[in-house]
C-alpha cells in the first residue's frame, strides 16, 4: 500500500520528462506517456494485491505542510479509493493507447495529459480535505487547455464553459469549508477533525454548508440542471480527453459529495436527501431524452455519460449500505464503458469518416467497414444498458435495490431512465453501424474503405473491454473492497444520517 503515493509523483514526473521528449519527437513522447500511465496502474495493482480490506481509511503519508491552519500532507486509502485509483491507471493507460495520433505538439499534450491524471490520483488518494481541495484544482486545469488547443467542435467555447461551471462549483466548495474552518475554530482540514466540528453546529448552518460543499462537488458530477458543461465539453474534447473527462473526472465531483460533503455534514444530509434524489433521478430521464433525440454520436454518448452519473448521484442520496456501494461500483463501471464508448466514436469513427452526424454513418454499412468497432461498440452499449455480463448490470442492480428500500417511487423513477437508455444506446447501435447494409448502399459503398483499426486502438478498446466483463461476471472483486470501507464510522453516520 505503501506504493500508491507513488501514482502521483510518478505522473508529475511522466508530465515534465513528456514535455522534454515531445521536443525530439512524437514517438519519444508517446513513449513516455505508455510508460508513466502503465506504471501508475502497476503500482495501483501492486497495491491491490497486497490490500487487506477494513473499516476506515489506512495511512500512507502524514507530515505538517502548512502549521499555522492545521493542514498536513495526509494520504490516506481504503477500498473506495483504491478501487478509484485502479479505474484512473487504467483509464489513463487506455486513454494514451487512443492518443497514439497525435503529432501537433505532442509533448505538451502528454504533459497536460499526465498531470491530469496526478491530480486525479491525488484527490483520490487524500485525506486532508485541504489537500484534497488543491489536488481538485490541479485536476481541471489542464483539461482547459486540452480541449481549446487539442480539442474538435467549438472546442474554445467547450473548454471555457468546462472551465466556468468547474471554478464556480469550486468556489462553492471552499466557501463552505472556508465557513466551517472558521465557525468552528477546527484544529485542522482532516476528515474527521472537521466532521467533529459541524456536529457542533447548530441545524441551520450545517444545512448551507452542505449545500454549499455537496452541490459545489456535484456540479463536475452532472447534477442536474447544472449538467449542460458535460456533452458540450465532451464533444468538443479530443478522444483521449473525452475518455477522461467522462472516465475519471467526473468522479472527482461524485467522489468529494461522498468523501467531503457527506462525510462531514452526515446530519444534514436527511433534510437534502429527497431534493438531491429528484435531482438526481430528473437527471436519469431527462438526459436520456435528450440522447435519444441526437443527431450527433457524440452528444448521444455525451448525454448518456449525464445520464448514467445520475444513477451515482441517486446511489448517494439513497445513503444506505445497497445504494452507496452501487454508487462506487457505478463510477468504475461508467468510467470503463463510457470510456470504451467515446473512444470508438472519436477515435475509431470520427478520424476516418470525418463526421460524427447520424444520418451521415447511416448512409454507410459501417459494420461492413469498420468490423472490429462495430463490435466494440456493440458491446460497450449493451455493457452501458445494464446487460448482465458486464459491469453496468451489477452497478445498477445495486443502485436500484439499495433504492427501493428507501423509496419506491425513486426506484421506479430510475427503472424508467433503465428503459429510455436502452432506447438511446439501441437506436446508436442500429443507426451508426447498421443503418444500412452493403447492398442497400450500392455497388460504391465498399469503393473507398477506410483505414484498418490500428494496434493500440486494439489494445485499449481489449483493456477497457475485459475490465467491463471481469467486473461484470465477479463484482465481488470491487464490493469486497468498497463494503468493508463502508462499515468505518463516519460512513455509518452517513448511511444512519441518510436513511433517517
Amino acid at each position: 500500500m505503501n506504493l500508491l503515493p507513488w501514482t502521483i509523483y510518478v505522473s508529475f514526473a511522466g508530465a515534465l520528462l513528456a514535455l522534454a521528449a515531445g521536443a525530439r519527437s512524437a514517438a519519444a513522447a508517446r513513449g513516455v506517456a505508455l510508460a508513466t500511465a502503465l506504471a501508475g496502474w502497476a503500482l495501483a495493482l501492486a497495491a491491490a494485491a497486497d490490500f487487506a480490506p477494513g473499516p476506515g481509511l489506512q495511512p500512507l503519508v502524514d507530515v505538517p505542510w502548512i502549521r499555522g491552519f492545521g493542514i498536513r500532507y495526509h494520504l490516506a486509502a481504503d477500498g473506495i479509493s483504491l478501487t478509484l485509483v485502479m479505474l484512473t491507471g487504467l483509464a489513463a493507460t487506455a486513454g494514451v493507447l487512443f492518443s497514439w495520433n497525435i503529432t501537433d505538439r505532442p509533448g505538451a499534450f502528454f504533459a497536460y495529459y499526465l498531470a491530469l491524471i496526478g491530480g486525479v490520483y491525488g484527490v483520490f488518494l487524500s485525506a486532508d480535505v485541504f489537500l484534497f481541495f488543491v489536488f481538485y484544482e490541479i485536476a481541471i486545469v489542464p483539461k482547459y487547455f486540452l480541449i481549446a488547443r487539442w480539442g474538435s467542435t467549438r472546442r474554445e467555447y467547450g473548454a471555457m464553459k468546462l472551465a466556468l461551471y468547474s471554478f464556480a462549483g469550486s468556489a462553492l466548495v471552499l466557501v463552505g469549508l472556508l465557513w466551517l474552518y472558521a465557525a468552528t475554530g477546527a484544529a485542522g482540514f482532516g476528515l474527521s477533525e472537521l466532521a467533529r466540528a459541524a456536529a457542533a453546529l447548530p441545524r441551520e448552518p450545517q444545512l448551507a454548508m452542505f449545500g454549499l460543499v455537496f452541490l459545489g462537488f456535484a456540479v463536475l458530477a452532472g447534477l442536474f440542471p447544472f449538467h449542460t458543461w458535460a456533452p458540450t465539453g465532451h464533444v468538443a474534447a479530443p478522444t483521449a480527453a473525452s475518455m477522461l473527462l467522462a472516465g475519471v473526472v467526473m468522479k472527482l465531483g461524485a467522489y468529494g459529495c461522498l468523501r467531503v460533503a457527506m462525510v462531514v455534514f452526515p446530519d444534514a444530509l436527511a433534510w437534502w436527501q429527497p431534493i438531491l434524489a429528484w435531482l438526481a433521478l430528473v437527471g436519469i430521464v431527462y438526459a436520456g431524452l435528450v440522447a435519444l433525440v441526437q443527431d450527433d454520436l457524440k452528444f448521444v454518448i455525451g448525454y448518456s455519460s449525464v445520464s448514467h452519473m445520475g444513477f451515482v448521484l441517486l446511489g448517494l442520496a439513497a445513503a444506505n449500505l445497497q445504494s452507496v456501494a452501487g454508487a462506487v461500483l457505478q463510477m468504475f463501471s461508467h468510467g470503463v464503458i463510457a470510456g470504451l464508448l467515446f473512444a470508438v466514436v472519436g477515435r475509431m469513427v470520427y478520424e476516418r469518416t470525418h463526421t460524427r452526424r447520424l444520418d451521415d454513418l447511416r448512409a454507410r454499412p459501417l459494420h461492413r467497414l469498420l468490423p472490429f468497432a462495430a463490435v466494440v461498440f456493440v458491446a460497450a452499449g449493451v455493457a452501458s444498458m445494464g446487460l448482465p455480463g458486464f459491469s453496468g448490470f451489477p452497478a445498477e442492480l445495486t443502485i436500484l435495490i439499495g433504492t427501493w428500500q428507501v423509496s419506491r417511487t425513486w426506484a421506479l423513477v430510475a427503472a424508467v431512465g433503465v428503459l429510455v437508455a436502452g432506447a438511446f444506446t439501441l437506436r446508436a447501435i442500429q443507426v451508426s453501424f447498421f443503418g444500412r447494409s452493403a447492398a442497400d448502399a450500392g455497388p460504391d459503398a465498399g469503393s473507398h474503405p477506410l483505414d484498418p483499426i490500428t494496434w493500440p486502438e486494439r489494445a485499449g478498446a481489449l483493456l477497457l473491454l475485459a475490465a467491463t466483463l471481469l467486473v461484470g461476471l465477479k463484482p465481488d472483486l470491487l464490493l469486497d473492497w468498497i463494503i468493508p470501507s463502508l462499515q468505518s464510522p463516519l460512513f455509518q453516520a452517513i448511511l444512519k444520517g441518510g436513511a433517517s
